[in-house]
């Protein structure tokens, strides 16, 4: 290996009955509600963010300790997109446990109560006609990228009449894919300013250290270390674009040839191939996967 990163999912990687296979460990770490919510919800419950958010990282959170206790990798770099930043800040030792689980508890609960918006991912077209998309339906209302994911799939946020325009304009213009999302609100846009700046004041409140490991951050995709800068980004990050296929380059960048997606799902790993096809990637979102990243080791069960 020459430099490894640790990566993390975000909203909708969840699905019915995950962690059921390490339920116990999900209870420990983030009690029995959560747990049963991880196991027992259903998809449609597990859809709203005021328990997907929290679900997604208790998951995630008690496989990376799973590994963590049974094979001695330390990553060079954390990253996570979106929600999935708050588990990177956990395995870079930025935030302790209890939290990191109320910081995201809190989240959750504010982005579930923001105002009405709406949120499109768009397959098939790059940047360049995203942003051509996008101005050309700014006089419908607040509208921006909300999420860089591939060189080809982005994610468009805003007010309802604009992106319904943009869905229509974005199918005009050659996408191959236009599929609105199931959000209760505009996220990653500027109609979140009145939840960030609520979220702010539990931000600024919490017990925050120096990160051990640097967490490359969704709102500028740069490695970050200092305490003070990550107070600044969580709030920032709510209502800005997620940075994501810029990160990936940034670690590769920086020598990074292994990815390691922890948690539910492989979503990031599936965008991890497209943004450098040449990375090695292992996904462990399970205890069969763990099993096989422990026994046959990292090098033997990557993609």
């Amino acid at each position: 290996m020459n430099k490894t990163a640790f990566i993390f999912p975000g909203q909708g990687s969840q699905f019915s009955g995950m962690g059921k296979d390490f339920a116990e460990k999900i209870e420990e770490l983030a009690g029995k509600n959560v747990a049963k919510l991880c196991t027992d919800a259903t998809d449609e419950e597990l859809k709203q963010t005021v328990n997907s958010q929290p679900a997604i990282l208790a998951v995630s959170i008690a496989l990376y300790e799973l590994l963590r206790n049974r094979l001695q990798i330390t990553p060079d770099y954390t990253a996570g997109h979106s929600l999935g930043e708050y588990s990177a800040l956990y395995a870079a030792g930025v935030s302790g446990l209890d939290e990191i689980i109320k910081l995201v508890s809190k989240r959750a609960e504010l982005m579930s109560n923001a105002p009405e918006g709406s949120m499109t991912a768009i397959l098939g077209l790059n940047e360049d006609k995203i942003a051509e998309v996008i101005e050309q339906c700014s006089p419908e209302g607040i509208i921006c990228a909300a999420n860089y994911n591939t060189q080809v799939q982005t994610v468009i946020s805003g007010e309802t009449k604009a992106i319904k325009k943009a869905n229509e304009l974005a199918k005009e213009m050659g996408a191959k894919r236009v599929v609105p999302l199931a959000v209760s609100g505009a996220f990653h846009s500027p109609l979140m300013r009145p939840v960030s700046e609520e979220f702010a004041g539990y931000v600024n409140s919490a017990n925050l250290n120096d990160a051990q490991i640097p967490v490359v951050t969704n709102v500028d995709a740069l490695a970050t270390a200092d305490k003070a800068d990550f107070s600044t980004k969580m709030v920032k990050q709510v209502c800005s674009p997620v940075y994501w296929k810029q990160s990936v380059e940034y670690m590769t960048g920086q020598g990074v040839d292994t990815f390691i997606e922890i948690g539910p799902g492989k979503v990031l790993s599936g965008m991890i191939k497209k943004i450098a096809p040449g990375v090695k990637v292992c996904n462990v979102c399970d205890k069969e996967t763990l099993e096989a990243a422990v026994e046959k080791e990292i090098d033997k069960c990557l993609m």
